[in-house]
Parts: C-alpha cells; sequence; structure tokens
C-alpha cells in the first residue's frame, strides 16, 4: 500500500482513490505545478488534503467562500487534521495566532479567501511559514476570458515573489481550453501540466423544456421529481417570489441571495441542507461548497450568461450517484434577455467615461486627484442623482477595474468598525460610563489590538459573547459611545466600495484597451451565443453538446436527455449531425466548408461536430475546405 493510500484509508476510511486523483496527488508531491480539470462532485479536496498530510509544513489553499473555509476546517479536525482559515469574520488576535500556529507547526492545511493576499501583515508573517504548496480552488476565477473573472485571484501569483520553489496546485470543474491555457499562465506554471477527468455525469439527465408558463411548469417538475431540489433564478427579487409561490402550492421552499444578512444565509442553508424545507430558490450567490449530496433536481427558470455556469450549477444534482436532474426551462424571451446583457454588461465606451467623470463629480474628486482614496458607494443614490441605470452603472464600473483605474469591491467586508477617539490613558479616567457600558470597552481593549491608531473590524457577536451581553445590547451601546465621542463606531452594511488606484482621468484621456473592452465584449457574446445554441438545439445529445464545449468528444449519446429520449420515443432514425455532415462528403471531393451552412445547423453545433469528426479520422480540414478520408 502507498503512503497516500494510507494516508486514505486511515482518515477517510476509502480503499482506493477515484478518477486522476491520484495523478494529481503524485504530480504535486514530485514539486510540479499541476492543473487538475475534475467535474463538480468529482473528489477535488482529496487531491490537496492528503499530499498537504505527507508532505512537510503548510498547505495554503485558497477559496472564495468563508462558508466552505470553515465547513471543511471543521471536516478536518473532526478526523483529527490541524486545520485553520483566516477569514474576516476573526479578530486580529485570532489571526496572529493562527499565523503563528502555522510558523510553529500546528497547522497543515490554512485556508484563506484571494482578498488576504494583498494584507502586507499577511504577506510578512507568510514569510516565516514552511509552505509545502499552494492550492488554488475555482481556479477558473483567475482567468480574465473566463465566466467568473475575480481581480482579487490575481493576487495569488505573487507568492511566488516570496516562496518561488513552492509548486501550485491549481483546481476547477469548468474551464474551456482557452481558460486552462490562461490559468497556467497567470499562476506563472513552470511547464504546462494539465490532468483531466471526464466531465460526463452518467447519472445526471439534462432536459431543455420549452416552457411559456415557466411557473406552472416549475410546478409540475418539482410534482414529478421527488426529493430535495435548487431553483436558480436571475434577480433577488424573483428569488422571494418564486419561493413564495411554491409555499402556496405547499412545496416547502426558502430563498437566497448575496443581500441577505451572513446569520441569515448560514439559517436558511442550514434548513435546506438538513430538509427543514425542501427546495432553495436562488441566484448564483449560492453554489461553490454546496455538498449536499441527494439533491435531485437542479432547475434554471432563467437562463445562465454561459455554459460554464450553467455546467456549474447543474452539477450541483446528483452528486451521490443517484439518478438527478438538469432542467432547464426555456421560452421565446430568453433569446432576446440574454442578447439584452451584452449591452448591459458592455455599454458603449463614452457611456463608461460618463459615468467614470460622474462617479468623480459625485466624490468631489478634481481631474488628476485621488489616486489611493477610498470611498463608500451608494449606488442608488447616485443613479438618482445622475439619471443613470444601476445595471449600466455596475457593469460601467466593472470595465474601470478591469482597467486599472479603480478598484470596484461589490461585496466587501461587512463587519462592522471602530477606533477610539480617546487616549487609553483618558479612557480610563472615564467617568459617568454605565457598567454595560464597561462591559464593551473592556470586551473590545481584550478581543482586539490596534484600536486607539487605526479602525479595526469586529464583530459584534464576539464582543456580546465576550461581555455576557446579546448582540443588539452591544449594538446599541456601542451607538452610544459613538454619540459620546469616546470612539467612532461605523455598523455593518452591504455597502460597495469604490477605491482609486490612479488619479482621476476625465473623457478621451480613459484608454480601454481591446484586452479591456473589444476582446472581451467578444468572448462574452460567443457564451451567448453557446448558451443559446444548447437551449435551441434539439438534435443532438445534451450530454455531448456540454462536453463539446469543453474540448471533450463523446462517439455516444447519453440515452437520458430530452434529445435522446425524444429520439427513442419516435422510434424512428433521423440523421444525425455528422451522419447528414458525412453524407455531403460521402463523394470523397474537396467540398467548401461554406457549402456545410446549406444544412441549416447552429454554427457552434456545425463547429464541434467538424470537430469530432476529424478527432475520430474520418474527415480531414484543409484550409477552408473539408473532405472524408
Amino acid at each position: 500500500m502507498s503512503p497516500y493510500h494510507k494516508i486514505l484509508h486511515q482518515y477517510w476510511g476509502y480503499d482506493d482513490f477515484r478518477g486522476i486523483q491520484l495523478q494529481i496527488i503524485e504530480s504535486i508531491s514530485q514539486g510540479r505545478d499541476t492543473l487538475g480539470l475534475m467535474p463538480t462532485g468529482g473528489g477535488k479536496s482529496i487531491t490537496f488534503q492528503v499530499p498537504a498530510l505527507l508532505k512537510e509544513g503548510v498547505c495554503v489553499v485558497v477559496t472564495p467562500l468563508i462558508a466552505l473555509m470553515k465547513d471543511q476546517v471543521a471536516h478536518l479536525r473532526k478526523k483529527g487534521i490541524l486545520a485553520s482559515a483566516i477569514h474576516s469574520g476573526m479578530s486580529h488576535q485570532e489571526i496572529l495566532t493562527t499565523l503563528d500556529n502555522a510558523i510553529y507547526g500546528g497547522v497543515k492545511i490554512l485556508y484563506v479567501s484571494p482578498e488576504r493576499l494583498a494584507s502586507d501583515f499577511f504577506i510578512k508573517k507568510l514569510n516565516h511559514v514552511n509552505v509545502s504548496f499552494v492550492t488554488v480552488d475555482e481556479a477558473h476565477c483567475i482567468s480574465q476570458w473566463g465566466y467568473d473573472f475575480r481581480p482579487a485571484y490575481l493576487k495569488i501569483s505573487e507568492i511566488r515573489n516570496i516562496k518561488p520553489d513552492v509548486p501550485i496546485l491549481a483546481l476547477t470543474a469548468t474551464a474551456t481550453t482557452q481558460v486552462v491555457d490562461d490559468i497556467q499562465l497567470r499562476l506563472g506554471f513552470r511547464e504546462k501540466n494539465v490532468f483531466r477527468m471526464s466531465f460526463e455525469r452518467k447519472n445526471l439527465s439534462y432536459v431543455v423544456r420549452r416552457a411559456p408558463d415557466k411557473q406552472a411548469e416549475l410546478i409540475h417538475l418539482l410534482a414529478s421529481v421527488k426529493g430535495c431540489a435548487i431553483v436558480y433564478v436571475r434577480s433577488r427579487r424573483r428569488s422571494r417570489e418564486i419561493a413564495t409561490l411554491l409555499n402556496e402550492h405547499n412545496i416547502s421552499a426558502t430563498f437566497y441571495h448575496a443581500g441577505l444578512e451572513h446569520p441569515e444565509k448560514d439559517r436558511r442553508q442550514r434548513d435546506w441542507q438538513n430538509d427543514k424545507v425542501r427546495v432553495m430558490v436562488a441566484t448564483n450567490a449560492f453554489g461553490m461548497g454546496i455538498d449536499k449530496p441527494d439533491v435531485r433536481l437542479v432547475a434554471h427558470i432563467d437562463c445562465p450568461d454561459s455554459i460554464e455556469a450553467y455546467f456549474q450549477e447543474a452539477g450541483r444534482a446528483g452528486r451521490d450517484g443517484g439518478k438527478s436532474y438538469a432542467v432547464l426551462l426555456y421560452n421565446d424571451s430568453d433569446k432576446r434577455k440574454l442578447n439584452k446583457r451584452i449591452a448591459d454588461n458592455f455599454p458603449t465606451k463614452e457611456y463608461i467615461r460618463l459615468v467614470n467623470d460622474h462617479v468623480a463629480d459625485y466624490f468631489q474628486l478634481a481631474a488628476g486627484s485621488g489616486e489611493g482614496a477610498v470611498f463608500e458607494f451608494d449606488i442608488d443614490k447616485f443613479c438618482h442623482a445622475f439619471k443613470h441605470f444601476p445595471v449600466q452603472v455596475d457593469a460601467a464600473l466593472t470595465i474601470l477595474q478591469r482597467a486599472g483605474y479603480i478598484e470596484y469591491d461589490t461585496d466587501p467586508d461587512n463587519s462592522a468598525r471602530l477606533m477610539f477617539l480617546l487616549e487609553r490613558d483618558q479612557l480610563y479616567m472615564l467617568q459617568q460610563t454605565t457598567p454595560m457600558q464597561e462591559k464593551v470597552i473592556t470586551s473590545l481593549l481584550r478581543l482586539y489590538g490596534g484600536l486607539f491608531t487605526d479602525y479595526c473590524f469586529i464583530s459584534e457577536s464576539m464582543v456580546a459573547h465576550h461581555a455576557g451581553l446579546d448582540t443588539n445590547t452591544v449594538y446599541q451601546t456601542l451607538k452610544e459611545l459613538s454619540r459620546r465621542n469616546i470612539l467612532h463606531f461605523i455598523p455593518r452594511r452591504d455597502m460597495p466600495a469604490i477605491r482609486y488606484t490612479k488619479r482621476r482621468e476625465i473623457g478621451e484621456r480613459l484608454y480601454l484597451t481591446p484586452e479591456v473592452y473589444e476582446m472581451r465584449k467578444e468572448a462574452f457574446e460567443k457564451r451567448i451565443e453557446a448558451m443559446i445554441d444548447y437551449a435551441t438545439n434539439d438534435t443532438l445529445c445534451r450530454s455531448r453538446q456540454l462536453l463539446a464545449y469543453f474540448g471533450e468528444y463523446s462517439s455516444h449519446e447519453c440515452g437520458q436527455c430530452d434529445v435522446c429520449v425524444a429520439e427513442k420515443q419516435n422510434n424512428k432514425h433521423e440523421p444525425t449531425v455528422a451522419e447528414q455532415i458525412l453524407s455531403v462528403l460521402a463523394d470523397h471531393q474537396k467540398h467548401h466548408l461554406s457549402e456545410l451552412l446549406a444544412l441549416h445547423l447552429p454554427k457552434h453545433q456545425l463547429t464541434t461536430t467538424i470537430e469530432y469528426l476529424v478527432g475520430e479520422e474520418l474527415v480531414r480540414v484543409d484550409g477552408a475546405y473539408v473532405y472524408a478520408l
């Protein structure tokens, strides 16, 4: 039994690895930069947790979700594994203690957010940590050509500046061939090294259902498919409306979106996870790190922007291997809505420059000033003042961020912050403070450092626990201390923040490169086109369509999607796309590619099928001509 198998059996109770797990483990253990492509539910965590226990030092895991960090740390600790996490809900002292533990051997696996890598304090401490390797989860987020690009991920490669010999393991469940190359480039891989696991899910039936009345169809679906379900919607308002509709039809449901307070998010997720409610109606804020294995149905009542997003969300069904369904409800209005998102996500350059000027005017920044300045940004108030729409403003600011002019944080650390306005000696001489105020002040001083020199994030619930009070009492006490100018208290807010990384530019002096605008817009248009092709193509197996998008060409039908089921029911042979193409090429003469357009097949479908036939050595492409072999 290899050392890897011994660790697997000792801590997880399994006798053998699945799929490409062992190949990835051996590669990273040999010190090679490694990219693993594994579908949702493929067992990504094992690929870094097993080698982390065998190698000397600390495995640093970069992951975007606090909930995922907490969950994995709790599971690992139950197994007796030294795991810790650093996240925004922790006090300065807790973070310091965790990092010291990592330095002195008290941690084997350390989870951090990508934003944490921008902290000078964290980087200084990391210099003293013996890092075995770095794991980047959800690695597609580092690619600017991916569907879920997150600027904070670009900071990850900076670890190489202080730990040049430490290998990187990147993991993702959704990446096109272009994104696979970009991930390796962005992370500074010494050589290309990719392990791919088939994305085929044999227990998952993909269905596209034409639904003029989507709400009625959803109720019918949930009546037909028993068990736990997720329903994905486009907006926060719609999540609440659909959950209400389902409850009215005696289908227990709750809703989830980014605007909910963290305790409320946690409560709703627990209720669904523990089967207190059957259906979670959610925006795409609900997803990464969800490991509930018995989801029988994932339904999309609104069409996602990309195949990547759809595949990732649909893949949350049937992780236990049981029969499950991924259903996309589609009607004629979806194509119009999808195409509208192109204009919404990429407003004109003139409009972006206008928003840039208006935002600077809103903050009263003169031309040439503002570098390093940070502002809270009330988008609704701004739009009312300057007669804009939030969707286009949000898109314009996102593009300005990509161009490097600002940092636009739409999901800031919404923990409360405070700083004492009195010196420490003055604080001790205070009179006329209530016993409750004294308890809160004492708890603050014991829990947090640096409160007299700068604003520090605090946890009101942690202060409440330490002081023996309830959270609301602590909140009211802090407000009163702030009114008395003893401290300045900034309550929790979900307010976006804008930081100027360069001085303010005006008008045409603001330059948007092709990489920032034209090329990204073109990539977005192609993702929209691929999504529409998938939803409207009812002649090619759904599973094969999805696999082909990610560069995996299957020679067999899944036999269980709506297309395959309809084929069986018709009980007659309709020529497949491949058969139609081979029929045109049956004379073995060269044919111009334009001749194949006469088949009136979707462009994406035609392209992927030709690529499949080339791979099978049935046809050859010679410039603009194609012929059968």
